[in-house]
């Protein structure tokens, strides 16, 4: 008689190894975006997320071959938002990140789960305690603290940071709508729907890297890399030491920016960074 299949033991978490693959994913993405800030002036940020989805695309591949049979799905049209969704908000951060200190961009976009929380309360009707409402209250305060309207000059920098907060957040909220999907599914949707939406764009405002190609497709290629690290970080580590050392990007952020583009972080900057996490970290607590 055939013995039964032994289940699957369960994960034996590290979280010393989660937390070593989550410093690498944000490096990665730190210097993926500091080259993108570089860059981001003299290259149109459309070119530059074709080439990087390009990037993923060709590296990603080989397991779209492998394991072609199981590329089906039901929802092409949630897929199709969240690609257009993701796609703006790609372009947009690559234009505010060319344009705003590095510090300055990673502590704003620390407000995405505020966002979130807000969209979720008026689109899908969940239910936010009023807890939770006073900490997106005291994030706000938070940004307009590092930003100070009064001194800094609406710019176009800034318009497209806020515009990649909304749209990455929608983005994000579809993603859960789509939670059914296999993982396969939605790395090509995104990767190839990226990569095909940007590409006549791309070509029309298309400006010859020369030798910069190596550098361009870097980004591409931190990008995917950056992708494995999180996933083998959330694979080993638990949620609860995961989530707080998120915040350690805005450590990186200002030190790269501080080193490469002589960017010294102001006191208001700081004292802003320190209102949105804390009113972050209440949210996602949750």
């Amino acid at each position: 008689m055939a013995r039964a299949p032994t289940p699957a033991a369960p994960v034996q978490r590290d979280n010393l190894r989660g937390s070593a693959w989550l410093l690498a994913d944000m490096s990665l993405n730190v210097w993926a975006l500091a080259i993108v800030k570089a860059m981001g002036a003299d290259f149109p940020a459309v070119q530059i997320v074709c080439i990087r989805a390009l990037t993923g695309l060709v590296l990603l591949l080989p397991l779209f071959w492998v394991r072609r049979a199981e590329l089906h799905s039901q929802q092409l049209g949630l897929h199709a938002l969240r690609v257009a969704l993701s796609a703006t908000a790609i372009i947009t951060s690559f234009h505010a990140v060319a344009r705003l200190p590095l510090a300055l961009f990673t502590a704003i976009s620390f407000t995405r789960p505020l966002i979130m929380m807000a969209m979720a309360a008026l689109i899908l009707h969940e239910r936010v305690r009023p807890a939770h409402w006073l900490a997106g209250l005291v994030g706000l305060v938070g940004v307009l603290v590092a930003v100070q309207p009064g001194e800094m000059a609406m710019n176009s920098g800034l318009l497209a940071l806020m515009v990649t907060v909304f749209t990455g957040s929608g983005a994000v909220m579809v993603t859960r709508r789509l939670r059914a999907e296999s993982a396969l599914v939605m790395m090509l949707a995104y990767t190839g729907g990226i990569a095909a939406v940007t590409a006549i764009p791309a070509l029309l405002t298309w400006q010859d890297p020369g030798p910069l190609w190596g550098v361009l497709l870097l980004i591409g290629i931190f990008a995917q890399a950056a992708q494995y690290c999180f996933l083998r970080a959330h694979y080993w580590g638990e949620a609860g030491v995961l989530g707080p050392l998120g915040y350690a990007s805005l450590v990186l952020s200002t030190a790269v920016g501080y080193l490469f583009f002589a960017e010294v972080p102001s006191l208001h900057m700081l004292a802003g960074s320190v209102l949105i996490i804390v009113a972050t970290l209440a949210v996602v607590s949750r």
